[in-house]
């Protein structure tokens, strides 16, 4: 019987996998077995795939701009993985981006772009993956949500608001896909080192408020994201449905 945490064999396709969070996951799901495609916006992905290649898998990547992502091209990069690595098993809708500015002067444009491409491009490819796995009868779709799925933050209006709403769509495909074979879970980071907490660890005052309330004492490294992506991908979390694994250094628990 091969280990419930095995991913030999399975295909994954993780947004955003060049760089933060999104590299941390695909290496770690190829460390456990899967070849891997990527998307990457502006990061060149050749170290990431050089990475992937090193340990025997099978690596791609594809350039993409979530902003104003339609449905043709939702369906042609989750056909691009299939196509490139022989199938599709694995989602991991983790590409988002962040703008910081008070409520009373975000300009509409920074709400809707932040919205399209957290919300609705994790929407059009998880429906695009998902006609593919439950005709197959079998995948697993992982949306990269945040602490800010659950909490306000400062400044960050349209960023906190689509958090929320990909743990609703998380909840809300996980009722329809589960009796196909198809699990929805999303995973809730914490302030890890990334370029999207780079002001937040440059300013002083504002770093040494985070870490202060953070028990474990630290950012997370992105890497440190890898084992609930791997454990959501799986079949040790073949009975998991809906649900929001959280890796925040007990941030939340405070």
């Amino acid at each position: 019987m091969s280990h419930p945490f095995d991913l030999t064999g399975r295909k994954a396709l993780v947004t955003g996998g060049a760089t933060g969070i999104g590299e941390g996951i695909a290496l770690g799901l190829a460390a456990a077995g899967a070849d891997v495609a990527l998307t990457y916006r502006s990061h060149e992905p050749e170290e990431t795939l050089a990475k992937i290649e090193a340990m025997g898998r099978k690596a791609a990547a594809v350039q993409a701009d979530f902003a104003g992502m339609d449905a043709a091209a939702a369906s042609s990069i989750t056909r691009f993985a299939a196509e490139e690595l022989g199938g599709l098993d694995i989602l991991v809708n983790n590409a988002g981006i962040i703008h910081r500015e008070d409520s009373v002067d975000m300009p509409l444009e920074e709400w809707r772009r932040v919205l399209s491409v957290n919300l609705d491009s994790v929407w059009l490819l998880s429906q695009a993956a998902g006609r593919h796995m439950v005709a197959q009868g079998s995948g697993k779709i992982i949306i990269v949500s945040s602490v800010l799925g659950s909490q306000g933050g400062l400044r960050v209006p349209a960023y906190a608001s689509s958090k929320h709403a990909v743990i609703g769509l998380t909840r809300a495909l996980c009722n329809e896909w589960a009796p196909h074979g198809v699990n929805v879970n999303a995973i809730a980071p914490g302030y890890t080192a990334t370029d999207n907490t780079q002001a937040l660890r440059d300013d002083p005052e504002r770093s040494k408020a985070l870490l202060e309330r953070i028990p474990a004492g630290r950012f997370a490294d992105p890497s440190e994201m890898a084992g609930a992506a791997v454990f959501l991908a799986s079949d040790a979390g073949s009975y998991c449905h809906g649900s929001v694994v959280t890796v925040d250094g007990g941030w939340l628990a405070r």
